[in-house]
């Protein structure tokens, strides 16, 4: 996860129970306590981009951190630990997007889930279809999502999101899934008045706050198949979308496969991998100020997100 205490910078941690591990302070102190310290934070990455940047290499530094943590949290106070600044109570730290400033525009999938194109009037794609979010419409879990006053028909999309770990190109499906650094939930939030005004799904779709993502990011090796999730969206605490990941039409490992090719995939690029059915736009039932969004992947968590006028 990314977090923030107070107006301190975002910082990279890790959950366990009602704690969260300061993963760059738990690194640290080991560094301290070997005497290998450097540049003041025991090598540990700035950022969760960073760290994924940093390959194996600095993914083991951090379990190193996260094993550490944990020990501590387990046998003595939180409230000790906070003062030495190595974990907090999670209910009193802020979560943001886990990658709060991606390093490119977000990549999403249109019409990945049959139900989805059916409802929409559409036909069931014969390729994956492809668009992009830009940077800077991502914000974190808890912040409100601005109903602009460009659009009356603001519509909400969950979805499961990959976030790749080791770059590529032309990666074959079968290696795919080793190319992927862990996953998280996006909410593919929409202007459909503006998607149909423009005839394109960019603009409609990337408007300020219209990518909230988190709450946290759960690493590959803890979902080793990304087509085994139930998926939902709740407005108001009422279900508006309930389904699998199973029902993809083009599974995670190809989405990776036909974006991948003849095209360079970063570490830190984040694919968004479509949404199932029940959207607003399907029923005309469009969000307003004051509606409070939860968007679930089973395995990762609840993104919640209100709605507020401009």
């Amino acid at each position: 996860m990314t977090f923030r205490r107070g107006r301190g910078q975002a910082t990279v941690g890790a959950v366990w129970h009602e704690a969260v591990l300061h993963l760059g302070g738990l690194a640290r102190d080991l560094a301290a306590q070997r005497g290998t310290m450097r540049r003041g934070r025991g090598g540990f990455p700035r950022s969760l981009l960073e760290l994924i940047q940093g390959g194996e290499g600095a993914l083991a530094l951090a379990r190193e951190a996260w094993e550490y943590g944990r020990g501590l949290v387990d046998q003595q106070a939180l409230d000790e630990l906070a003062r030495r600044k190595l974990a907090y109570p999670l209910k009193r730290v802020r979560l943001l997007a886990p990658i709060p400033a991606p390093g490119r525009n977000v990549f999403c999938l249109g019409r990945n889930y049959a139900d989805h194109a059916a409802e929409r009037g559409a036909a069931v794609p014969e390729h994956p279809v492809y668009f992009t979010k830009p940077a800077t419409a991502v914000v974190g879990p808890g912040d409100p999502v601005v109903h602009h006053a460009v659009t009356r028909e603001l519509d909400y999309e969950v979805e499961l999101a990959a976030v790749i770990g080791r770059g590529g190109r032309d990666i074959e499906r079968a290696q795919a899934l080793g190319h992927v650094f862990g996953y998280t939930v996006i909410n593919d939030v929409t202007a459909r008045d503006l998607q149909k005004r423009h005839t394109q799904w960019f603009k409609g779709k990337s408007l300020d706050t219209f990518c909230p993502m988190g709450p946290v990011l759960v690493t590959a090796d803890e979902i080793p198949d990304p087509q085994a999730l139930a998926i939902a969206l709740r407005v108001n605490g009422q279900v508006r979308q309930s389904s699998h990941t199973s029902k993809m039409i083009f599974p995670v490992a190809e989405c990776i496969e036909v974006l991948s090719r003849a095209m360079t995939l970063l570490p830190g690029d984040i694919i968004a991998t479509g949404t199932p059915d029940g959207v607003g736009a399907a029923t005309g039932t469009f969000l307003k100020a004051g509606d409070r969004m939860e968007a679930e992947v089973e395995r990762i968590g609840v993104l919640a997100n209100k709605v507020v006028a401009p």
